[in-house]
């Protein structure tokens, strides 16, 4: 599968790192949780309540069946804090788990290589994970240049 990068990104064929990180709601999500049974896209995201953001999460609201499946999870990761995430679910209406990593700032990010140390926060990386935890495809892109999310659906349709 074809992929964008940043250089310092995940690679295709890496084992994705497991985390736990707190949703919108207070609750654990792990990586974990979907080995053997889901694909996973996460999309890190810069900031809440941003414009590019904003964006790019309502894409993925508005065309829900596209990137959640009894196959596939989406997961959205930022630096922001449990309670911004909330408050920007609520508003927005994202019935999809939006995950702070908080704390330890970024260390999600960071184990991805999609942090951005100057800014405090994601780049916009997507990366999509097979059911084995293997990166299947990636895109990444700086804080202020949305993604393109058709190259995901093309990887996506070569997993099934």
């Amino acid at each position: 599968m074809t992929q964008t990068t940043h250089s310092t990104a995940l690679a295709v064929g890496a084992t994705a790192p497991d985390f736990t990180l707190k949703d919108q709601n207070g609750q654990d999500t792990s990586l974990a949780d979907f080995r053997g049974h889901k694909n996973v896209v996460l999309v890190f995201y810069p900031f809440a309540f941003s414009g590019i953001c904003t964006g790019e999460l309502c894409e993925i609201r508005d065309n829900l069946g596209a990137f959640v499946s009894d196959d596939v999870q989406v997961l959205a990761i930022s630096c922001d804090h449990m309670f911004s995430q909330r408050a920007w679910a609520d508003k927005e209406a994202y019935f999809f788990p939006l995950l702070s990593d908080f704390w330890p700032h970024g260390g999600v990010a960071r184990a991805y290589g999609v942090f951005n140390e100057k800014a405090g926060a994601a780049l916009r990386g997507t990366f999509l994970i097979d059911r084995e935890g293997v990166v299947r495809w990636s895109l990444v892109n700086p804080i202020g240049q949305g993604r393109d999310f058709s190259g995901y659906h093309e990887a996506l349709a070569q997993l099934a």
